[in-house]
């Protein structure tokens, strides 16, 4: 399972750039699409790797995905009792399990939102027009991802326990 970054906006973007980007769903900056890891979508990120980060997401990094930033039809947020009885899962844990192991697909849930809207990064992004290898944010960044939506999942709090907003 990918989690894949949209960190560069649409000015000066390449026609076949911008039809690659809308058909990930990764329409505005700070957007975020779960897809499944084949050779499809690989080319795809390769297409627009200058636009976007990827890697992929640990379990753990999921399951607080869905709990704090997961919408469904008409901005709703569902508690777990009513995530059971909408979905069939029990929990979040259950549902990220679910998606980690391929059972299902993210997209594909009833009345789901398909995109996760993130906050941008505290302590903000690197150089967005270098690749990750460089110093940069673009590209692909394998387990490093999840360092990444966890500073964009809750704004201002600090995920090390020293300063709780």
């Amino acid at each position: 399972m990918l989690a894949v970054i949209r960190i560069r906006g649409r000015t000066g973007i390449r026609h076949d750039m911008d039809q690659t980007t809308r058909l990930l769903n990764l329409n505005r900056i700070n957007h975020m699409v779960i897809i499944p890891e084949n050779e499809t979508y690989r080319g795809m990120l390769q297409k627009v790797k200058d636009y976007v980060t990827w890697g992929e997401i640990e379990k753990s990094t999921l399951t607080l995905l869905l709990q704090h930033r997961s919408q469904f039809k008409g901005r709703k947020h569902y508690s777990e009792e009513e995530l059971k009885e909408k979905t069939g899962f029990a929990s979040y844990e259950e549902l990220a399990d679910a998606l980690i192991s391929g059972k299902i697909i993210y997209k594909d849930i009833e009345g789901i939102v398909p995109i996760f809207r993130l906050h941008p990064p505290r302590g903000g992004l690197e150089y967005v027009r270098k690749s990750y290898g460089q110093g940069g944010t673009g590209g692909y960044r394998a387990s490093e991802i999840n360092r990444l939506i966890k500073k964009m999942i809750v704004p201002g709090a600090d995920l090390n326990g020293k300063n709780k907003n």
